[in-house]
């Protein structure tokens, strides 16, 4: 069987408000049939705290801390909690509600795509599996989480190795189309993530700060051994490619097209209103 052709773009690093942009010109254009299903990797520079669509900063987020440590700081259109982007590989999938074969509900498509996660890891030689929630309580914990870090527990189908998460992915779904983002960790400072966030107490905090490792893990720790971005774009664009049984082919954008990936990121990504909304 002829399989499909995917779009790939390797951005490489850019600033948090074009990454931002440029993951929703991509899921515009596939929307009006401009160009077919994306999967897209890319970097943050300068390091980056995004943030959830529904968080709101001056409840959860220690700003001053953020600019302290010279972080980029943009609001994701997903869901989600905050997410530290520093030593890890990002993708994007950007694929048609209607495609073959995709479940309509959000938990079900979350397990499709990120089977290309799944393979990924496994291309590294990780025994990774998804997170599947198996009791009442921990799917209520899903609904009410303890703090605002993403990495604090895994949810529905996200990716764990040894029990603890290794990838945070989010979705959105507009105008008929899904675009689903998320970070694959290659190396973690915990310390530093939970330094961006506010607390109920010092109590909460310091339970955080003991309780994460055992919840996150990096790459490179499970590896015992440092892991490049090359390694990690090779092992996860073949995952996709085996998960999905399509075909990458590269994408390069035209002048056009950045010209309006620039426009999306001044009037919302990189504007204050769209950052600090709520």
């Amino acid at each position: 069987m002829e399989k499909i052709v995917w779009n790939f773009i390797n951005s490489g690093k850019c600033t948090p408000s074009f990454n931002m942009a440029l993951d929703e010109a991509l899921l515009e254009w596939h929307s009006e049939g401009k160009i077919g299903p994306v999967l897209r990797f890319y970097e943050w520079e300068p390091a980056t705290l995004s943030i959830g669509y529904f968080q709101r900063v001056e409840k959860e987020i220690d700003m001053d801390q953020v600019k302290k440590l010279g972080l980029g700081f943009v609001r994701r259109p997903t869901g989600g909690r905050g997410v530290l982007h520093e030593h890890e590989l990002t993708y994007s999938v950007i694929v048609s509600e209607s495609y073959p074969d995709m479940p309509e509900t959000v938990t079900e498509a979350y397990r499709v795509i990120s089977g290309g996660l799944l393979e990924g890891f496994r291309n590294l030689g990780l025994d990774a599996e998804f997170s599947i929630p198996d009791t009442e309580k921990s799917r209520e914990d899903l609904k009410k989480p303890k703090s605002a870090v993403c990495f604090d527990a895994p949810s529905w189908y996200e990716l764990v190795v040894e029990g603890r998460k290794v990838a945070g992915s989010a979705q959105t779904r507009q105008k008929g189309v899904i675009l689903q983002h998320g970070a694959i960790l290659i190396s973690l400072d915990e310390e530093k993530l939970i330094s961006l966030f506010k607390y109920r107490s010092e109590e909460h905090r310091e339970l955080l700060r003991v309780g994460l490792p055992e919840k996150a893990v990096a790459i490179d720790r499970l590896m015992k051994r440092p892991v490049s971005v090359e390694e990690c774009v090779e092992a996860f664009s073949k995952g996709f490619e085996k998960a999905l049984q399509i075909e990458l082919q590269p994408m390069e954008l035209t002048a056009d097209q950045l010209e309006y990936v620039e426009s999306i990121e001044q009037k919302k990504y990189a504007n204050n209103d769209w950052t600090f909304r709520k």
